[in-house]
């Protein structure tokens, strides 16, 4: 089952960049899936090895990795230089 986990947080991540790029306008997914994966890694690595929150068996580090996506994503698209 926790391979099931892995597939199920690469495909939020994969929707959330692809939501985020749509929503903003710009066509630049490569860098929005990019950011995407990192913060999905930063809240992995909170969750699972820093707070202890979740552990890989359980689906709660999932949600912490969504969380980082997002907050990753809003930062990118917040202080992206737009020229």
């Amino acid at each position: 089952m926790q391979h099931v986990d892995i597939v199920i947080a690469i495909l939020a991540v994969l929707a959330l960049a692809w939501a985020a790029d749509q929503i903003t306008g710009r066509r630049g997914l490569f860098g929005a899936s990019l950011v995407s994966a990192t913060g999905a890694a930063c809240g992995w690595f909170l969750a699972v090895r820093v707070f202890g929150a979740a552990t890989m068996d359980e689906l709660g580090w999932t949600l912490w990795s969504g969380a980082g996506s997002v907050l990753s994503l809003f930062t990118f698209y917040l202080f992206r230089n737009t020229r």
